[in-house]
């Protein structure tokens, strides 16, 4: 073989080979482009799977039992406030009238400014600044003697306040409580242990607290809501057979107040 012949064959062999190298270079580069677009499909698929559960709207609550001519309650906002005790001679020792709307239809009552103008001052503030909207009432008494229901805490769980608290005043001296009276629900401190929590009385109650609790208005319409939802009953688990959480659901959604004029 001549060298020329040599140099022929060796030059096939090196366009063969690299020949081969351009095949397995065009495979290496077909298999990442494959790859490439089989994992952008996975990406696509797991973000729009994503998206699809992030847009699925939450499970409606499940519906509660509710008194004839409720509807279902909202969610609780489940908030306290931070607020300052106002002054009371914001209740101008005059009578104011509050509407209580709620999910059962409206109650109205009549604030006595002048025999409780702390609690009245309180209570037109809370109601000026929503801070009841979509409030459950979370205990109720439907024992003898013990007829109530206890509203005004956004939290829904007993516990909240408006970042304050007063003192007891037009507490009667018997510890008796009348129906149709509105009283502040308070703790165990007389002197601030009052904030936003307040009952309303749909029966002859005994609260025999020695410093009582503040009557500070009267329902002039809607406490046969109160009865309908007492007449449900309670909740099973609370604090007697007689008093827990109302099993018929009751919430407040609103209040609106405004003065009466003379």
């Amino acid at each position: 073989m001549t060298k020329k012949q040599e140099r022929d064959r060796a030059r096939r062999r090196w366009e063969k080979q690299q020949a081969s190298a351009v095949v397995r270079a065009e495979k290496r580069a077909r298999t990442k482009r494959i790859a490439a677009i089989v994992a952008t499909a996975a990406i696509v698929i797991a973000l729009v799977g994503g998206l699809a559960v992030a847009l699925k709207p939450d499970a409606p609550a499940k519906p509660q039992l509710t008194a004839a001519g409720c509807e279902q309650p909202p969610q609780p906002l489940g908030t306290t406030a931070k607020l300052e005790l106002p002054d009371k001679a914001t209740a101008k020792g005059a009578t104011w009238t509050a509407t209580l709307t709620t999910n059962c239809g409206d109650i109205v009552v009549d604030l006595d400014g002048a025999k409780a103008p702390q609690a009245v001052a309180s209570f037109i503030q809370l109601a000026r600044a929503d801070y009841w909207l979509n409030s459950p009432c979370h205990r109720l008494g439907v024992g003898d003697g013990f007829k109530l229901l206890q509203c005004g805490d956004p939290t829904g769980a007993g516990d909240g306040t408006p970042g304050y608290g007063f003192g007891v005043e037009n507490a009667p001296k018997d510890g008796k409580y009348t129906r149709g009276q509105l009283a502040m629900a308070r703790t165990k401190d007389p002197k601030v242990g009052n904030g936003g929590q307040f009952f309303i009385i749909n029966g002859d109650t005994s609260l025999p607290d020695p410093d009582g609790y503040s009557i500070f208005g009267t329902v002039t319409k809607g406490l046969d809501i109160v009865d309908k939802v007492a007449a449900a009953g309670v909740q099973p688990g609370g604090e007697s057979e007689t008093i827990g959480a109302p099993k018929a659901p009751i919430s407040i959604l609103r209040v609106a107040v405004t003065e009466k004029k003379a």
